[in-house]
């Protein structure tokens, strides 16, 4: 008998559906988006947002096209994405397995959460009805529009 979040064997995890990720920044604008499979490890979509950050034009100084720092929790634990965060200058806070409480990075996760629900919010996301991954991801960059939109109108 098959789960409704699982394949047909419940230990092999194989979840049909997809997965958002979301890079935003600490008032909870989204900066960079993606989709991946359900049952894609989150540390592999870390590389692709960060690449993916459009310039940020700022009253001085030229326009910066990184952030200055990264907050993350252990399922991006990693060493070669700490050397790589590293390489690109940038500052990084990744909760270490085993070691570090979730508790003290609630701080600044919390923000991510807050976005996350109100993509949740948006009705067409909450189920994926595409067929093609560019077309549902599209819809993820409209429901994010919309947030940003919201955001800077109040």
């Amino acid at each position: 008998k098959r789960g409704p979040l699982t394949g047909p064997n419940p230990t092999d995890r194989g979840k049909p559906g997809s997965k958002i990720h979301l890079i935003t920044d600490r008032n909870g604008l989204p900066l960079s988006l993606g989709i991946s499979g359900a049952n894609m490890h989150d540390s592999l979509g870390l590389q692709p947002l960060v690449r993916g950050i459009a310039p940020i034009r700022s009253r001085r100084g030229p326009r910066r096209r990184r952030p200055g720092k990264l907050h993350a929790d252990k399922g991006y634990d990693y060493d070669h994405l700490r050397r790589w965060l590293r390489g690109r200058g940038i500052k990084h806070r990744i909760a270490r397995k085993r070691i570090e409480s979730s508790q003290r990075l609630g701080r600044h996760r919390w923000v991510v959460e807050r976005t996350v629900s109100w993509l949740a919010g948006c009705r067409r996301l909450h189920r994926r009805y595409e067929r093609k991954a560019e077309h549902f991801l599209a819809f993820v960059g409209i429901a994010a529009a919309l947030i940003g939109y919201r955001r800077l109108t109040k």
